[in-house]
């Protein structure tokens, strides 16, 4: 048996790809589109307005940073702009970095480099 794939495995692959990227976006386009209809056209934190080709650069932020929570009402939603989306999620991406363990559970240093680890030894050393 050959392990090349035949082009009617690579059609099927394709197919099955663009479909999956087809779902995604009408999904995306979903909870977007609920909330164009359900907000006002600006963001919600810096106030900037937003119409026509502009409507673009306002995005559908998830409260709980769970994309899949798209309750009906809107609940999880808020419209901002690109440049207050990125700066909420890089926020968030700080938070979870430094963010305390819970009980019981350690955390390791983001390091492990140690420049004065034998400095004491070094000293004593010296003396």
């Amino acid at each position: 048996m050959s392990s090349k794939q035949t082009p009617v495995d690579l059609d099927s692959r394709d197919r099955l790809i663009a479909e999956v990227r087809h779902h995604q976006a009408a999904q995306e386009q979903t909870y977007r589109g609920q909330a164009l209809k359900m907000y006002p056209w600006l963001c919600a934190r810096c106030g900037r307005e937003f119409s026509g080709k502009k409507l673009r650069d306002l995005k559908v932020h998830h409260q709980d940073h769970n994309h899949d929570n798209n309750p009906p009402d809107g609940s999880n939603w808020e419209l901002l702009c690109v440049y207050c989306h990125d700066n909420e999620r890089a926020r968030q991406q700080v938070a979870d970095a430094s963010a305390v363990p819970m009980p019981g559970g350690e955390r390791k240093p983001p390091y492990t480099y140690r420049p004065f680890a034998e400095l004491e030894n070094l000293l004593k050393c010296k003396s």
